[in-house]
């Protein structure tokens, strides 16, 4: 039988440049996640310092990544919950880096990622990890994948994880509803949410996977007065999106089958058209130089 794994998704709300609020507040997730016997707990993107590159003190924090990164080792091994901290922001150099980590329930450190489409205000800021391939892993959940907010935007990635082997692909993200140009909020308001609500179901029905996607969220009772698009979940092929939730601070924990992705597969067998001789979008995932 397929096992079943207890997912806690974390809808963190962050305050800007308050690393060790922020990461107290994470932690207390984190703990209330294991004390349920959660498997795996998931925090947003930049959910240590926010983002606020212009801000003086913005760039002197992410020279700290290393002191938060050990305890999260620490405190996944502690509680026996493998832990993806969103991502932290880390100074090398002239070069800041935005990378999401996957630590085991031992403490370990199985994969890392760093992102690779920047949206357009990160660019002047951020250094993608551009032409560096992107990479499944093994973990006590199988094997997984790792994106970052505006990848999930390029079906090509999700397609180079799941030719690898990935079933579950996780995504950190701050994604807001302000997000969108003047033009495209004139159209709809709600574009972003729209954009989200359906590219997420869409990429794991189209890759036989599991989608957890985690995004930041609003401060409690003020989240439907900002831009917080939040909408964390757990999206399945066939289900679609579990334990969805709004634009609140929050966590939300969710059953899943791992069963549903094998039935998936044997459905739309996607993997094996992937896996089969000369198929035709071969030159997409293994281009010659």
């Amino acid at each position: 039988m397929a096992p079943v794994y207890k997912i806690a998704v974390i809808q963190l709300y962050t305050e800007p440049l308050a690393m060790e609020t922020n990461f107290r507040k994470a932690t207390s997730y984190i703990r209330e996640a294991a004390a349920q016997s959660c498997d795996l707990a998931v925090l947003p993107e930049y959910h240590l310092t926010g983002w606020v590159p212009h801000d003086p003190g913005f760039l002197p924090l992410c020279s700290e990544y290393k002191k938060y990164l050990d305890g999260y080792c620490s405190l996944a091994k502690e509680l026996n919950i493998c832990i993806v901290p969103g991502t932290i922001l880390e100074k090398h150099t002239d070069e800041i880096h935005n990378i999401a980590y996957f630590i085991s329930n031992t403490g370990s450190i199985l994969g890392q990622y760093q992102k690779k489409n920047l949206w357009h205000p990160e660019r002047p800021h951020l250094t993608s990890s551009r032409h560096t391939p992107h990479q499944a892993f093994d973990t006590p959940l199988g094997k997984v994948g790792m994106l970052i907010c505006w990848d999930l935007a390029f079906p090509e990635a999700f397609r180079e994880l799941i030719a690898a082997g990935a079933k579950i692909i996780i995504i950190p993200t701050f994604w807001g509803l302000a997000d969108c140009s003047d033009a495209g909020l004139k159209h709809n308001p709600g574009s972003e949410a729209l954009f989200l609500e359906s590219t997420l179901v869409s990429r794991c029905f189209e890759n036989t996977c599991m989608v957890v996607f985690v995004n930041a969220g609003g401060p409690k009772g003020e989240a439907e007065k900002g831009n917080w698009a939040g909408l964390s979940q757990v999206a399945v092929p066939f289900k679609g999106a579990l334990g969805k939730m709004n634009g609140e601070e929050g966590m939300s924990i969710v059953d899943v089958d791992m069963q549903i992705l094998e039935d998936a597969e044997d459905n739309y067998k996607v993997r094996q058209d992937i896996k089969s001789e000369g198929w035709h979008y071969d030159y997409s995932l293994r281009r010659q130089s």
